[in-house]
């Protein structure tokens, strides 16, 4: 979805500005948050807070998947979406735009040059570090809107007011390191099979580079 938007949204000189870059990452964003993020981390949030009760009442994953569809059709896969396409949309937006920003400087104006993996790793860790700190506020209301205890907010924004309330502010930064050392390597391992993956596509199908 980022390489489609990004060349639709080139210039006719095949340069992308770093603001469509940015609504380039926000889009792929977007669009994994409603077809494949917001129902998988919605029943894997509740099955994990479900197991942590006294009683678990799903025996297994698929007995989850099917006993939060029976009871609550579809729309229980759906819940916290709109936390959930914030969260991605501004996750892809920031790791994108890290990205190709750090890529861009280490080609140092040589769209061609392939800056290889090692640099492809640290640079995708850097980008995955700036998205946990930019966006783990969004992570904590959005795994509140999905878990067990969802019925406890009218909406995003309410969640977001109680737990400011309740809570304070430090609240949104719960689980910052964790996230940090796992999102760092998941990232960079991510950015670096992308990178290689497209050397594969460019090589069976030739695309422009867009800078």
């Amino acid at each position: 979805m980022f390489e489609f938007l990004k060349n639709k949204l080139a210039d006719e000189n095949g340069s992308l500005s770093k603001p469509r870059t940015l609504l380039a990452g926000l889009g792929a964003g977007v669009s994994e948050a409603i077809l494949v993020v917001c129902p998988m981390e919605t029943v894997k949030v509740k099955f994990i807070h479900d197991q942590t009760q006294p009683n678990p009442k799903y025996k297994g994953f698929f007995h989850g998947v099917r006993t939060i569809v029976r009871q609550e059709g579809i729309k229980g896969t759906y819940q916290g979406l709109t936390a959930t396409i914030i969260k991605q949309g501004s996750n892809q937006a920031i790791r994108f735009f890290v990205y190709t920003s750090i890529k861009k400087w280490i080609q140092d104006g040589d769209i061609t040059k392939d800056i290889g993996s090692v640099k492809t790793f640290i640079t995708g860790g850097i980008a995955g570090a700036a998205s946990v700190f930019g966006n783990t506020p969004v992570d904590v209301v959005k795994t509140r809107m999905q878990g067990l205890d969802a019925h406890k907010y009218a909406n995003t924004w309410d969640c977001v007011k109680k737990i400011a309330k309740h809570e304070g502010f430090k609240a949104f930064y719960k689980g910052t390191t964790p996230r940090l050392g796992r999102v760092c390597f998941d990232v960079a391992i991510v950015f670096t099979l992308y990178e290689n993956v497209m050397k594969l596509l460019d090589w069976v199908w030739p695309t422009p580079n867009y800078s």
